[in-house]
């Protein structure tokens, strides 16, 4: 599949999948549905919010996989290029096991070099930032479809959790003051 095919099939999934969510959300809000109760109701309301989300999601995941091969490409192609220049120097070395540990250290050498120079290269560090930031934009769009679930179902998201974390923090530290002021006396006890 071509690029282009990629690009008009990803737009059709976007335009059918817009279409379907408009489609269910109008459902979801004649009268009758005002009746629907639960977690299906809220979901159904925010249904368009969370298909966007997917298909920006989609998209990113695009990017992801583009990226990952590229990664993925340049170890490949790094890696049979210290191969072959591994393979036309070993001729060179008695195949006996003397000098095994020659070898060894001629393979260690080679692919050091090689992929020292893979690694200090302006392009694999810019695909491999690029590789980190569409993995970044992919959990983001997760972890906002995950909380936008949660919270559908009347469960506590991580936003949520880590409120309650601050909050037990912040009770911990007050809770050692208190017993710090007690046991130095600095607290009046019955109001002496």
């Amino acid at each position: 599949m071509q690029a282009s095919d990629s690009k008009k099939a990803q737009q059709y999934y976007k335009h059918v999948s817009l279409f379907w969510t408009d489609l269910l959300y109008l459902m979801m809000s004649k009268p009758y549905a005002l009746a629907a109760a639960g977690p299906m109701r809220k979901f159904g309301t925010n249904m368009k919010k969370l298909t966007t989300e997917l298909i920006d999601s989609n998209d990113d995941l695009v990017e992801f996989n583009s990226k990952l091969t590229e990664y993925y490409k340049q170890l490949t192609d790094t890696w049979a290029e210290a191969q072959k220049q591994f393979s036309k120097k070993i001729p060179e070395i008695p195949n006996d096991a003397e000098h095994l540990e020659a070898s060894k250290r001629i393979w260690i050498d080679i692919f050091e070099n090689y992929f020292t120079t893979l690694f200090d290269s302006p392009k694999f560090a810019e695909n491999f930032g690029k590789l980190v930031a569409s993995e970044l934009e992919l959990a983001k769009h997760w972890n906002s479809m995950i909380s936008e679930l949660l919270d559908n179902a009347n469960l506590p998201t991580k936003d949520d959790i880590n409120e309650i974390y601050k909050e037990l923090h912040s009770l911990k530290k007050r809770i050692v003051r208190i017993e710090k002021d007690v046991n130095h006396g600095t607290v009046k006890r019955n109001g002496k």
